[in-house]
């Protein structure tokens, strides 16, 4: 079944378009000829997601067809086809579309659209490690308090892909929300561009096209790495005031990004690497995880606790004790490596986080962040724990 969506004049009707009202093919009909355009699209595609339709036929005039391309790219992703089907109405004019949206006019009528849109399984809430010094702003997302509606992508979902069905700007809610609860500014976040592997981007150089960890000491950027089952990864030097993201799965785990990210804080910025803190974001655990018995021989080989059943057709595998053997060896001391205070298994706890592993392809995305607190901020954070203290 496809969607139909008729994309009216005011005062026009489907026989203007030269259409019978009753479509002689089986079809979701919308027809769109008065009220907010953003909040129609939006329950138009509601609707369309619930019922799996991604091929959209829009029956228009050529300027309605021009305006609704502005809409489709803010609230749809290219996994949805549309196909235009340009009609020249003879019983009314384009009176109504003679001064058509702007791009700028659109995006801010979507924007405020979503952000009076109530929030979805309760709040936005942030998970911290003990660990980072509090002269740097971090946390950890759940799945809790974004506008997301796709049960596998419900609610804060923080990634879009032109694979899955939650469009950008949607995602670009999300993380306003998150970062008014966070406590930055989202122009500011900088997602890492994943790869899979190792490679490192010292902020300020030359952006590589794909690389799975960045480093930086500069103030106004907030380091982002995504995680559903694979490991978002916080580092921090308080003494060099120098910070890290990196996104590690199991393949990114075995190609070494996480001493890779050590590595560059230490010859960038003459860090020592047992003067670096850790905190491991949520990830899949041992208990869910499991991967092909070659693949996971790696990982025995690596340390036997990491592959509690290699006999299995399917090992099961723990990445995150990987990680820390990794980091150990490699000389970061074993009390700074936080992998328990807030790395709970992204599979099992579904309220709380997004899986890939449970979920399938339609999977939402959580983030690990870290920045480096202005000193007034910082300032600020420490006369409200004084005031919450003397209460």
């Amino acid at each position: 079944m496809e969607a139909v969506l008729l994309a009216l004049l005011p005062g026009c009707s489907a026989s203007c378009l030269g259409l019978s009202p009753s479509l002689s093919r089986p079809a979701l009909v919308l027809q769109l000829d008065s009220g907010s355009t953003t909040e129609t699209l939006f329950r138009f595609k509601l609707t369309a997601d619930q019922l799996g339709i991604s091929t959209v036929r829009v029956h228009t005039t050529a300027r309605g067809r021009d305006v609704l391309r502005r809409y489709q790219q803010l609230l749809f992703t290219s996994l949805y086809t549309f196909d235009y089907q340009v009609h020249y109405v003879t019983c009314c004019t384009d009176h109504a579309h003679k001064r058509s949206p702007g791009g700028k006019e659109v995006e801010e009528e979507v924007s405020g659209f979503l952000q009076q849109l109530p929030a979805q399984r309760g709040c936005v809430q942030v998970l911290k490690s003990p660990l980072i010094p509090e002269c740097f702003g971090h946390g950890f997302s759940t799945r809790a308090g974004g506008v997301s509606s796709i049960a596998s992508l419900s609610s804060l979902n923080l990634f879009s892909s032109s694979r899955r069905r939650d469009s950008l700007s949607v995602v670009q809610e999300n993380r306003r929300r998150l970062a008014l609860k966070a406590g930055f500014n989202p122009r500011d976040l900088q997602l890492v561009k994943v790869d899979h592997g190792s490679a490192v981007w010292v902020v300020g150089g030359a952006e590589p096209e794909r690389y799975d960890a960045m480093v930086t000491d500069q103030r106004g950027r907030v380091l982002a790495a995504p995680g559903s089952d694979c490991m978002p990864l916080l580092f921090a030097d308080q003494g060099s005031k120098v910070i890290g993201a990196a996104h590690a799965g199991w393949k990114g785990t075995l190609e070494g990004v996480a001493m890779a990210t050590v590595g560059a804080m230490v010859t960038e910025f003459g860090c020592r690497a047992r003067d670096i803190v850790v905190a491991v974001g949520p990830s899949v655990g041992g208990c869910c995880f499991t991967l092909d018995r070659k693949q996971a021989l790696h990982f025995l080989l690596l340390h036997p606790d990491c592959v509690k059943d290699p006999e299995a057709e399917r090992p099961h595998v723990n990445i995150r004790l990987a990680n820390r053997i990794l980091l150990e060896r490699g000389g970061v001391l074993p009390g700074n490596i936080d992998d328990s205070s807030v790395s709970e298994c992204t599979s099992c706890h579904t309220e709380l986080f997004f899986s890939h592993v449970r979920d399938g392809l339609n999977f939402g995305t959580q983030l690990g962040f870290l920045w480096i607190r202005e000193e007034e901020e910082g300032e600020e954070e420490e006369e409200g724990r004084e005031r919450e203290t003397d209460r």
